[in-house]
């Protein structure tokens, strides 16, 4: 048996599977955000701690876990946690979308070695940015840091007492050498900081430690390994099968991305592609990654009144190009813009614009946003002929049509089944806990594919370049 913890921004996710990959039991536990200020992001580590011994007492309720052998960790990726000598947090999580350090990115993305050294754009959401934010605006907890943790690595030291992280969550903070997958001394340096500071690294699937022994008795569980585990969309990866070079997928979650696994290392910053380790050796993976995809959808919810399923379900099958644009950058944007300052706009409206019109632009216009996402992997130098859907918004049949004929290319629509992030850590529990080779990676059985509809493709071409048009016009408002 093994276990997969998934810590999200909204929830913390357990399952338990057996040696044939079987879900035998999941229980998710809610967590909040708590945002003081405008771009403001964070959530209080306790909080994932309280809710992982929630969700593990629950997996034992629901089956015998006697037979753990193994643990895997996903978590979503670049929060900055920050701990004192005595592992007490020094400050609350600053989290992914939290984008109060744009200016101090800025600074190092100035800094040619940054770029060279991690093969990225240093934004505003990953780690040693929101670290400078606190050595400059809060010096009295940056002197008394011990240790910088990733989140989900946060989770592992209450689980087993170790500091360790991994080479895909590591590959977000700004500090790894990518392509040597180890921290990089220089760019340590440039922060402030040093090596003692940093977890140590392992491979997704090596084990980095075991369940502590005496929470182990209260969980009532085995003493089982903990794997290094990985960030969430490597994770999510590994739960899809997406290891093998050209394997990619979409995800329509809170944020989108589109990834693809790499079998080198090929990074291109100037085209805001995250270039990152892969959770298992000598593999990486790129990234296309928008912050509001499902968001925006629930943005406009909360603008209407209706629920986001409602909005969906009321624009039918038939997919129409929107002549009302939107731009779903209400948060900032990662590719292939790097900008955390722009905000989204509508672009069109007229008397008949109604809540289906304004959603049937919203989905639109996250699509487009893809399709930049698909352009500017493209220009790395990544071909993908298809990829998998995954995330909440994949349940919407109207807008897997319009994204298969905005990014053309089919779409592959998984079983019904959980193959995401948590799915993904488990396998690496697997990995660790008996040494399994990553063909337990395997990709899912399909429900359906959806082809481009080659009626829509030209007009959903058309349509994007009068995004990217508005994009250019009103990026500086």
């Amino acid at each position: 048996m093994f276990i997969g913890l998934d810590l999200g921004t909204s929830s913390l996710k357990a399952i338990l599977i057996d040696d044939a990959q079987d879900i035998l039991a999941e229980h998710s536990v809610a967590l909040s955000v708590e945002r003081r200020h405008d771009g403001w992001s964070e959530q209080d580590p306790a909080s994932w701690c309280a809710a992982v011994v929630t969700a593990l007492r629950a997996l034992a309720t629901q089956a015998d876990c006697s037979g753990l052998k193994g643990i895997g960790l996903a978590g979503h990726m670049h929060g900055a946690t920050l701990i004192g000598a005595d592992d007490n947090v020094l400050r609350p999580c600053m989290l992914w979308n939290d984008t109060r350090s744009h200016v101090e990115a800025a600074a190092m993305d100035d800094d040619p070695q940054f770029r060279a050294i991690t093969g990225n754009i240093v934004f505003p959401g990953f780690t040693a940015p929101k670290v400078d934010w606190v050595r400059k605006n809060e010096p009295d907890v940056f002197a008394k840091i011990a240790k910088v943790l990733l989140p989900k690595d946060y989770l592992r030291l209450f689980l087993t007492g170790e500091h360790v992280s991994e080479m895909s969550d590591a590959a977000g903070t700004a500090w790894l050498d990518t392509g040597a997958r180890d921290w990089s001394e220089d760019l340590l340096a440039a922060s402030h900081l040093d090596r003692s500071q940093m977890p140590l690294l392992v491979e997704g699937s090596a084990t980095s430690g075991m369940l502590r022994a005496d929470l182990a008795a209260e969980l009532g569980l085995p003493c089982a390994v903990v794997a290094g585990g990985a960030g969430d969309n490597a994770a999510a990866a590994i739960g899809a099968g997406v290891v093998k070079d050209g394997t990619g997928f979409v995800s329509l979650g809170t944020s989108g991305v589109f990834f693809a696994a790499n079998a080198g290392y090929r990074p291109d910053p100037a085209t805001a592609v995250h270039t990152f380790c892969h959770a298992v050796p000598d593999t990486w993976h790129q990234m296309g990654v928008i912050l509001a995809a499902t968001d925006a959808l629930n943005w406009l919810a909360n603008l209407t009144g209706q629920s986001a399923g409602d909005l969906s379900r009321d624009l039918g099958d038939v997919v129409a190009p929107s002549k009302t644009v939107f731009l779903p950058y209400l948060g900032g944007e990662r590719t292939p813009h790097n900008n955390a300052q722009m905000r989204g706009q509508f672009l069109h409206l007229d008397h008949a614009t109604d809540a289906k019109a304004a959603a049937r632009a919203v989905l639109q216009g996250v699509s487009f946003a893809f399709a930049d996402c698909k352009d500017a992997l493209v220009a790395t130098g990544t071909t993908l002929t298809r990829a998998l859907a995954m995330g909440g918004g994949a349940n919407s049949d109207h807008w897997l049509s319009m994204l298969a004929s905005t990014i053309n290319i089919p779409l592959d629509v998984p079983k019904a089944g959980d193959f995401g992030a948590a799915l993904g850590a488990a396998r690496l529990g697997m990995m660790a806990g008996v040494g399994a080779g990553i063909e337990v990676a395997m990709q899912p059985p399909l429900a359906k594919t959806v082809e481009p509809d080659a009626a829509l493709i030209a007009a959903m071409a058309e349509g994007h370049a009068r995004y990217k048009q508005a994009y250019r016009v009103l990026k500086d408002l």
